[in-house]
This record gives C-alpha cells, structure tokens and sequence, in this order.
C-alpha cells in the first residue's frame, strides 16, 4: 500500500500523521514544546529541539505504531508555524533562536521606518501586504542592527518550514505563500524576490528559492534518513504555513470559501477570486499558482484560555481544568453578566495592528466569578474576531460559507460565542486531524496521487451547520469597539 506522511510544528505542539492515498488515518503522533518569551513582546522557538528534534521525534513515533515499512511512504510534506526568521550558516546550522510570526513585535522601529521610507501606499501595491509585526523583512533589517556578528555569519534567512525541508533535503527553498511575509522583499505581482524597494536589508541570494507548494523540494538524504527513518529519496515538498495546510485538509479550495482555525491564535484564509489589499488584513498567493488568498489573525487566542488557566484557576488540574471552567461559564448568561474583556494580551494583529494593545477586563463588581470573567474572555476573543469578520465584509468578502478547525472548536461555548457574535454559521468537518493531515493530501498531490478536488472524499464535508447565530450581541460588539477606542492612548502610554 502506498502512504504519505504530513507533520506540522505548531506554536505549543507538533502533530504528525500516516495517511493512505485514500485519506484514511493508520497513525497519529505528537510532542509537546513551549513558545519562549525571553522578554515583553518577543516570541521564539528552539529550531534544532522543537523543530527539528520534535520532526525526528513525530516520524519515528508514527513509523513505530504503523509498523509500515518506510518504502511505503511515497512522499512527505511539512508544515509549521509562520512566518519566521531563522539565520542560519553555511553548513545550515541555525545561529539563534527562529524568531516566530506576528506575535513577536521586535521590530517595531524596523517597520515604522520602512514605512516611512518606502511609503504605506507603494509597499501595499508591489507587496500586497502593509509593513506589520507579521512581515519578516524588518525582522532581518533589525537582525542585521541589533545582532551584527551574527547577520555577518548568516549564509541564508530561512522560516521554520523552510528550515524543515533543508534539513530533510539540504535544499534552500519557500513556498510562495509564506514568501509573501517577507514584505517589503517579496513583489506579489512578478511573484519575485525583490531589493528595489530597500536595498538595505539583505542580499536576495540569501533568501530561499521559491516554490509552490504542491511541487518537490527535493528529496530525503542519507544523513536525515537515518535520523528520521525515512527511506533515503522519499520526495518532499516544498511546503506552507500551518494555517494554509490546515485550510487544505477541510477543504477550502473554491473562491468564496473560509477557514477560521481555533488555535493559539485565530487565523482565517479566504480563498480569494482575486487580490484583495488592504493595509488591516493580509494579502498572499494562495499554495497553486494562479490562485490567491486573504487573511487574518489574533494575537491572543487559545494562548489567553490557557493563561487563563494558569493564572486565574490554579486551584484545578490543568489536565482536566478547561471542561471544568467551560461548566462555569456556562452557568453564566450570554454577557457574562455586564463583563466584557479586550483580549489584547499580546497586542494585537488584524485589523488594528497595534502591538501596543493591552488586556482589559472591564465592569468587575464583587457579584461576579470565575465563570463570568471565562465566559468574557471567550466573548473577548469572538468580539475580536468578529471585528475582523466585518472588515472582510467592509472589503465585500463575506465567506460563502466558513469551515471551522482547531482544538478550539472541542469547546462548544467558543464555537457558539463566535457564531452569536460574527453572526455567521460555522462548519466542522467530519475531520479536525489538522494540519498535518492537509500536509499529507499536499504530499500526495505533490507526486499526483490524488487530484485537488479529491479532498471531498478525504475529508466529506456535508453542508449541516454545526454552529448557527442564537443572540444578538451588537450593543455588546459596539461597547467593545468604543472601549477599544477609548482605552488604546492609554495602552501606548502603557508600553
């Protein structure tokens, strides 16, 4: 029988799967690891432990509990949390820690110069996207100021992907999706590496050949064969960020179509009929050439239950803490009885882009418990979520219909909040494996195994609706923006 194999490195968890060319699971692995915030409003991973060690660790576990023989597996494809900056030398050693996506906010000056040099309105038109906390190129311009021995050192700035498959492979390459967070390097219209916008950042032979994502990279050497158990020259792909693999396994493929991923963070992929800029939300071509693709993405998600776990219900198990507090917070009304959160708890990314944003838990009185303020931050992140939603609208990309993925949706008050308060329905598909099993279709169409359309019959996605508007939270929504408004001079003062 033939196999493919998919393993994704997320923020606090790699997740791996088996998987044969029929879509059906033989095994699932995983490994825990932790996102490192040396100080406030930086983000980091470990890339040789939790990347690398957590791949070596994932595909041995599934190559032990399927007892499948390695030459079985026909192709492999890898995802993992992006974009990031990781330089690294000229044997490919990395020469600090992969500094993560938009919730590491380093570069703060780096993007507010570039902005300025280059100007809003033309960084937006070459590279879809405006300068944020998510873009890598300030990332490398503050590499290069702030750590000069090793930008000196750095033979090639690759993201966790890319640092995957070069360890796979020994070849440097990105996939165009991800590439397109390299603004201002990247020209969403030529789909080119470019330095005419600021020559100043790094030589563009140090960035990774582009690809798309269901082509070859390259394929598995002796030397990562031994470390993995991988059959040497099993071929891999080029690979995607976690969210666009994620999007491929429930099946977002038409124009119209909308993930929303319940995670650390929120993200949303739209696949787009056609480029969408707009300086609040993100612009990329999507995996296939010719295709495109909008997004969006909280700051504090997944990651604000689980600080609220740690901080606020200490008293309980962490293992079994989250269905204990999801039965308080259900014993509270829809409101959380005149509580409402700002869940800025690492700033914030779209549609406001202000990494200065602060938490607020606002309307505390000595009635209220530990369900009503759980129950606000799950309002809190749908709020924010629904703000992105109406900036989709605003932009006239309504989904036409919204496929829901993540840990997040096991919790049916979040599930539901966010319906009641986008005012959207909400479809879970009949598998929420994730990532890793979207990059397993990736891997199969990569070595034309399947066709794209055959992700129906991986993953059937019938049209019930799992999660339908039951209140009406406007006036809620509406203090929620007004109190947003109100208290972000203070947040800036703050910081």
């Amino acid at each position: 029988m033939a196999y493919t194999l998919g393993i994704d490195i997320g923020t606090y968890e790699t997740k791996g799967v088996l998987v044969d060319t029929a879509g059906k699971v033989h095994a699932q692995a995983s490994r825990g690891h932790q996102m490192l915030v040396p100080q406030p409003g930086w983000a980091e991973h470990r890339p040789e432990e939790d990347w690398w060690g957590d791949f070596v660790f994932v595909c041995r576990a599934l190559l032990q509990d399927s007892r499948v023989d390695p030459a079985e597996i026909k192709a492999v494809a890898c995802s993992a949390i992006g974009p990031c900056m990781l330089p690294v030398n000229a044997s490919g050693a990395p020469l600090m820690n992969g500094v993560l996506y938009g919730v590491d906010g380093r570069a703060e000056a780096e993007v507010r110069e570039l902005t300025n040099r280059v100007g809003e309105d033309e960084i937006i038109a070459r590279c879809g996207n405006a300068l944020t906390s998510q873009s890598v190129g300030p990332k490398i311009l503050w590499l290069k100021r702030n750590c000069p021995e090793l930008y000196a050192e750095t033979a090639h700035i690759l993201t966790s992907t890319s640092f995957l498959v070069q360890r796979l492979t020994g070849e440097v390459v990105i996939d165009h999706y991800t590439a397109a967070n390299f603004s201002p390097l990247y020209d969403v219209k030529t789909q080119s590496w470019v330095d005419d916008l600021a020559d100043d950042i790094l030589p563009l032979d140090k960035l990774p050949r582009l690809l798309w994502s269901d082509e070859i990279a390259g394929h598995v050497t002796p030397t990562a064969a031994k470390a993995t158990g991988l059959a040497p020259g099993t071929p891999v792909t080029a690979g995607t960020i976690d969210a666009a693999a994620e999007a491929l396994s429930v099946g977002v493929d038409q124009p119209g179509d909308m993930m929303m991923m319940y995670g650390s963070t929120i993200f949303i992929i739209l696949r787009a009929q056609s480029q969408v800029s707009d300086p609040r939300i993100w612009y990329a071509p999507w995996l296939f050439e010719g295709e495109h693709a909008s997004m969006a993405g909280l700051a504090t998600s997944g990651t604000l239950t689980h600080w609220f776990r740690d901080q606020i219900a200490r008293d309980l198990d962490p293992a079994r803490a989250f269905p204990t507090l999801a039965n308080e917070a259900a014993a509270s009304p829809p409101g959380a009885n005149g509580l409402l959160m700002l869940p800025y708890f690492s700033g914030e990314r779209t549609p406001i882009h202000d990494i200065h944003a602060k938490g607020m838990l606002f309307g505390l009185n000595l009635t209220h418990t530990r369900g009503d303020m759980y129950r606000a931050s799950i309002e809190g992140i749908a709020h924010g979520t629904r703000h992105v939603t109406d900036t989709f609208a605003e932009l006239g990309q309504s989904p036409k219909r919204l496929l829901a993925v993540g840990g997040g949706t096991k919790n049916a008050l979040w599930l539901q909040t966010t319906s009641d308060i986008t005012g959207i329905d909400q479809i879970v598909c009949e598998k929420t494996v994730g990532a890793s099993y979207g990059d397993a279709f990736l891997a199969a169409l990569a070595i034309g195994a399947v066709r794209r359309q055959d992700i129906s019959k991986w993953n059937p996605t019938d049209r019930t609706i799992t999660a339908s508007p039951t209140a009406d939270y406007d006036t809620a929504h509406a203090l929620f923006l007004r109190l947003y408004e109100q208290t972000k001079d203070i947040a800036r003062d703050i910081g």
